[in-house]
């Protein structure tokens, strides 16, 4: 195998990615797959800080649509995060990958309540470390929360795994007209409104100098790619 580029990286996942062909909740194939896609690379050493969206099963923004209080809805969406922080923990346990939910939330019968210094110490020990509940504020994404996170761990390259191979112009599914970036700046995916991430999480990648890879879950092994320096999906940077 070949040497791995990035050592130590923040991957978010959506809510969606864990659906499979239901619409909503976690099928259990796809959870294991994912599982096992992340155990390889922990295998091949690599240091995996993991931010799930919980989509699947609540989204704040949607409800707060239908009529409920936004602040309500956020936090019924961290809330979901956090079950699926938990699903993926037992999907890499039964792996043999060590692994640990820190929450931003206090619900310490469940899970950790989230530490800079302990996650990181987490990361050193090898331990796959979930970064759940979001930021704890609502009104911010999973998005923002997986930029802060990979800030705060000091992450070499922040991954979102996504239903499409990278970015687009426009949505590929629903356009296939749409122009592919292969490569692109922070400032522009800001200016063009891409819809790569959300705004305050672009922003703080960029002001950091973390560069963002995306690219599509669903393809086998091509975390591991990423990680020795192939070229998949698209690529931002400052």
């Amino acid at each position: 195998m070949s040497e791995l580029i990035y050592t130590r990286i923040l991957l978010k996942l959506s809510g969606e990615a864990l659906v499979g062909e239901g619409s909503y909740g976690i099928d259990p194939q796809i959870l294991g797959r994912l599982a096992k896609e992340i155990a390889g690379l922990v295998q091949a050493g690599t240091q995996i800080g993991l931010v799930i969206g919980g989509g699947n099963i609540f989204r704040g923004a949607s409800l707060a649509a239908v009529g409920l209080g936004r602040v309500t809805g956020d936090h019924m969406g961290m809330l979901a995060t956090v079950m699926n922080a938990l699903a993926m923990q037992d999907a890499l346990e039964n792996l043999q990958i060590q692994s640990r939910v820190m929450s931003a939330l206090k619900i310490g019968q469940v899970c950790e309540e989230y530490s800079q210094r302990r996650a990181i110490r987490h990361l050193n020990n090898g331990v796959v470390t979930l970064f759940a509940a979001g930021t704890g504020n609502p009104f911010f994404t999973t998005d923002s929360a997986a930029s802060l996170r990979a800030i705060e761990i000091n992450a070499q390259l922040l991954i979102k795994a996504t239903k499409v191979n990278g970015i687009y112009s426009a949505d590929p599914l629903k356009n296939p007209s749409a122009c592919f970036y292969p490569k692109l700046t922070y400032t522009r995916a800001i200016q063009e409104n891409l819809q790569v991430m959300d705004a305050a999480a672009l922003v703080m990648c960029r002001d950091h100098s973390i560069p963002l890879r995306v690219l599509n879950i669903h393809d086998s092994g091509a975390l591991l790619q990423v990680l020795t320096g192939a070229d998949v999906g698209s690529l931002v940077t400052t």
